[in-house]
């Protein structure tokens, strides 16, 4: 269970080579060791450095566990092994893929794929995080959403459909577990600088990770439900959302 300091005992990144989700649990490593578990897939380039990233943060412990986000028969067996020795008091649903955008409207293949990554494989883990959480009665689940769900915009909207979608469902698992003393929060960071974003070319209020990281930290103590983490983008979305469609295909992004 989180402190009075917001130390935490053992926290899951769900995306364990995410960049934004390292640097969420850095973060909390701030105010305390804590076990870490990096759930990824056993055959990333990246899992050693990220092993190593989060012992250098000062992690009492980092254990690794196979996830793969659209082997969805799988996921029960990753959730209960995360859970194996004790209570997660922070789970944090980092994993997800950008994609050619023009390209995935266009081919059913990577269409599905990128569904599939972005939204459906959050709800087949949020569910089983769910009845976890519910059982222990604390703890915060961490979602990773997108402002490109606020309004799905045509040159992303694969993407944005999905993020949509993910988000919806993130917000009213948090009030399902309510109840139950747990909280979800759910994150909406906008362009973050990241290997991600990389190509992507640089956007208007465009942050960086250590930004989500303190932000997300500072929610989760808060215990809010949701953030948008450039806090201008609160006030730009809820303008999206009030653009009829036929001026809003006009705008130029």
């Amino acid at each position: 269970m989180l402190n009075a300091v917001g130390q935490a005992q053992n926290i899951l990144l769900l995306g364990g080579t995410s960049e934004i989700g390292l640097s969420i649990v850095t973060e909390f490593l701030k105010n305390g060791p804590a076990k870490v578990i990096l759930a990824a897939r056993p055959d990333s380039p990246r899992i050693e450095g990220a092993v190593a990233e989060m012992k250098g943060a000062g992690a009492s412990d980092v254990e690794v566990i196979d996830f793969d986000a659209v082997d969805f028969a799988s996921h029960p067996d990753t959730i209960d092994l995360a859970f194996a020795n004790g209570d997660v008091d922070v789970a944090i649903v980092a994993f997800g893929t950008l994609g050619d955008q023009e390209a995935l409207w266009q081919d059913q293949k990577l269409a599905v794929n990128s569904a599939e990554t972005n939204f459906t494989a959050p709800v087949s883990v949020g569910v089983l995080l769910g009845e976890k959480f519910k059982a222990q009665g604390h703890g915060s689940i961490v979602a990773l959403s997108s402002v490109a769900g606020q309004r799905v915009r045509r040159s992303n909207f694969v993407y944005g459909a999905a993020k949509a979608g993910m988000d919806g469902f993130y917000i009213n698992l948090g009030e399902a577990l309510r109840e139950h003393g747990v909280n979800v929060l759910v994150v909406r960071p906008g362009q973050v600088r990241t290997k991600m974003s990389a190509n992507a070319g640089e956007a208007p209020l465009t942050v960086e990770r250590d930004d989500v990281a303190k932000a997300v930290v500072a929610a989760v103590l808060n215990k809010k439900d949701a953030i948008f983490v450039h806090p201008l983008f609160q006030y730009v979305s809820l303008a999206f959302k009030f653009i009829p469609q036929a001026i809003f295909r006009k705008l130029p992004f």
